[in-house]
């Protein structure tokens, strides 16, 4: 069967006898065009089905209408959920995504910034490795007139706008239930120190313990990585070699709560009653694992809309003062934090 031919910008202004030019004026939205053909134009453009040719009108435009995505990993649950949003946001603004992902390496992210298509792209929405201790290669981007938006790892570059979850916040509250709950000595364990979320989360979780006059020791604090690996390690860390044994786990996020929770299963300890588990994301597994984990639920699915709405932003004017957003989670209680005794 024939392929039906796609409407062009020739067949809009053959239909309402005008020049391509207008049309085109028309569509960009220009002084010289008045609002009454303006409007006629764009009720044949609907009428028509016509779909701009980004390639074409790039040209034009000097615009690829590609924005680009670097990101750790997309195999957990906050990660997916950001781009999802982003992609919903993107499309509907007829932007297409592409994406790159590092596999929480410093070095592949320097390569990956240094061999990105700038040409064919609009702009970069980029969360760095939790390693990197590197900018400059994202400073060239933004030095280039690339515009940059930072989700929830940031780098600390001039003129990028920037959206985050309430880290300080999230383990405040995380930290007041356990508090409330009846455990005393809570230990931490979180991901690593140079990033900047991770010391908000530490924040948080002091001042909680300051707020209801609880000393912090220093032994029940431990910064590794984010897996479940590195809860199960330190988890049994903290049983080996703290003076001190916790009553009470506070986790920089969920997989590593998870392995918190095996750890504790494998040294006999029961969960809620004898120590209890709080972590941070809400990831699925959160609500599956028994005992069910009490979490901070991040609010991964606005990050990824507000991320894209200030990268737009960012692209359609050139003098735009960057923002920094920062999004509120909610505490979701489960039965890893029932509290000692009940």
């Amino acid at each position: 069967m024939k392929q039906q031919r796609q409407t062009t910008i020739k067949d809009i202004a053959s239909a309402l006898k005008i020049s391509v030019a207008t049309v085109s004026r028309a569509l960009r939205d220009t002084h010289d065009v008045s609002r009454a053909t303006r409007e006629k134009v764009l009720r044949k453009v609907e009428e028509l089905h016509y779909r701009p040719n980004f390639n074409a009108t790039g040209l034009v435009t000097r615009k690829s209408h590609n924005i680009a995505i670097i990101l750790p990993t997309i195999t957990n649950y906050y990660f997916s959920t950001v781009i999802t949003g982003i992609q919903e946001i993107a499309y509907q603004n007829n932007y297409k995504i592409i994406l790159y992902v590092t596999g929480e390496s410093p070095a592949r992210e320097i390569e990956v910034a240094k061999d990105l298509p700038l040409s064919s792209i609009d702009g970069l929405l980029v969360c760095v490795t939790s390693e990197s201790d590197q900018s400059g290669h994202l400073k060239a981007i933004v030095d280039k007139g690339i515009p940059i938006v930072f989700f929830d790892r940031a780098a600390e570059i001039k003129n990028t706008s920037k959206v985050t979850q309430n880290d300080f916040g999230g383990a405040f509250i995380a930290v007041e239930h356990l508090i409330e709950k009846g455990y005393r000595n809570i230990a931490h364990i979180g991901g690593p120190l140079s990033l900047s979320f991770t010391k908000e989360r530490v924040r948080g979780y002091l001042a909680a313990l300051k707020k209801y006059n609880l000393p912090a020791h220093h032994n029940l604090i431990i910064h590794s990585g984010f897996t479940q690996q590195s809860g199960t390690h330190d988890t049994k860390q903290l049983w080996t070699s703290s003076p001190v044994k916790p009553d009470a786990i506070f986790a920089a996020n969920d997989r590593k709560a998870v392995g918190a929770m095996l750890a504790l299963k494998e040294m006999g300890i029961k969960i809620g009653k004898e120590v209890g588990v709080a972590g941070f994301t809400n990831d699925p597994v959160a609500a599956i694992i028994t005992p069910s984990l009490t979490t901070v639920e991040e609010p991964a699915l606005e990050v990824g809309k507000k991320c894209c709405e200030l990268l737009l932003k960012h692209i359609s004017k050139k003098n735009f003062i960057p923002e920094e957003l920062v999004l509120n989670g909610k505490l979701i209680v489960r039965d890893s934090t029932v509290g000692k005794g009940d």
